[in-house]
């Protein structure tokens, strides 16, 4: 491909000389990875002028769709196109295009076809993101991304969500779908506490991506960067904290320590998980959670693997559980009789990690005044 910079008095040296074309650059990180094949897309270039256009035609390079710098630009490599005819443009599998490979939003900025965004540092400090292209128009506000989008940049993001504890069914696809914006909006909803900027739209937007960037770990790593809530609950110290309206589940350690971040659905409105400082009671392992839903709601399976049984913290009972689910396509939403549901494999390590008498917070958002407080003083 030639520099954005060259004249097409150096174009025609370089036909003299008989240079073939540049091969598109390899593919994208993930697609290296074999996390998911590339798929087909049109190979995308950055013209400097239509001159340059002018150019390459007289070295008879296969035509290539452009990221226009100009109306005139744009007119010149659409008569390129013309000539040859569509199937002349051959796929290409670069990171360029599968990070751009998007379906434009109503209210976005630009759509891809026609945008005149050119590529600059990014700001983005977060390895996940840094180098993602799909994602640097996002991050700098000139572009808004949602559902139908796909490419490189929302795998990152999903990839992000899901290390960080946020229910996304399926998993990591670059696909911007229903589940994403579930996920996205949980996530919102957690940021938004503490970044005024953030806002639970469900959408991709500049100030969502940037808070993304701040708080996901590290490639390779689950949890969160910061703003981790304290395993204290009133002065006391806590094995679990669930945090309903984000959708997420805590475990720490017997020491306060973070060992991970589960998704969860929780109870409607008309059955609400009911928030404040409950005790483990009983743990039930597979044949007893198996045995309670099939009294209980004739389907064995509706409690999932195992169930932890709560009480309050001064003994009077619950009747609410942690415990597994049949439908995990339905976590990281308000469906529960007031229990929380979590994945099988996820109560499995709640099951295992907890004793009865341990301390699970219940809480409507991480940032709960009663995290960390001292307990209140009696009065008598």
């Amino acid at each position: 491909m030639l520099p954005l910079s060259a004249r097409q008095d150096d174009a025609k040296a370089r036909a003299s000389r008989e240079l073939p074309p540049v091969m598109p650059m390899a593919s994208s990180f993930a697609s290296a990875k074999g996390l998911v094949p590339p798929e087909p897309s049109l190979t995308i270039a950055l013209s400097a002028s239509r001159g340059d256009a002018q150019a390459r035609a007289s070295l008879n390079l296969e035509p290539t769709l452009a990221l226009p710098a100009s109306l005139a630009d744009a007119q010149a490599r659409a008569s390129l196109v013309s000539k040859a005819g569509l199937g002349a443009v051959k796929p290409a599998t670069s990171s360029r295009v599968s990070q751009h490979d998007t379906t434009p939003l109503a209210g976005s900025v630009n759509g891809w076809g026609l945008s005149t965004w050119t590529p600059s540092p990014s700001p983005l400090g977060n390895a996940r993101f840094a180098d993602v292209v799909q994602l640097s128009p996002v991050a700098s506000g000139q572009e808004v991304l949602g559902p139908g989008s796909r490419g490189e940049g929302i795998r990152a993001v999903q990839g992000a969500l899901l290390e960080m504890g946020f229910a996304l069914h399926g998993g990591a696809d670059g696909q911007f779908g229903p589940q994403t914006v579930r996920a996205l909006r949980n996530f919102q909803v957690h940021a938004s506490r503490t970044l005024p900027g953030v806002k639970v739209t469900g959408a991709l937007d500049a100030a969502t991506l940037k808070a993304l960037d701040s708080l996901a770990p590290a490639p390779g790593a689950r949890g969160q960067s910061r703003g981790i809530p304290p395993a204290i609950y009133e002065g006391q110290p806590v094995r679990v904290i669930v945090a309903l309206r984000e959708h997420r589940t805590f475990l720490y350690d017997a020491e306060g320590r973070l060992v991970d971040i589960f998704p969860n659905a929780s109870g409607t409105q008309a059955t609400p998980t009911r928030a404040g400082l409950k005790v483990v009671r009983s743990r039930l392992d597979q044949a007893a959670a198996e045995a309670a839903g099939a009294r209980l709601w004739n389907d064995k399976h509706v409690f999932g693997t195992r169930i932890l049984d709560l009480s309050w913290a001064d003994g009077r009972h619950s009747a609410e559980e942690l415990h597994g689910t049949n439908a995990p396509a339905l976590l990281g939403m308000d469906v529960s009789h007031g229990c929380i549901r979590h994945s099988n494999e996820a109560i499995i390590v709640l099951h295992d990690a907890l004793s009865a008498g341990d301390r699970v917070a219940i809480v409507e958002h991480v940032n709960d005044p009663h995290l960390g407080a001292a307990a209140p003083v009696p009065v008598s």
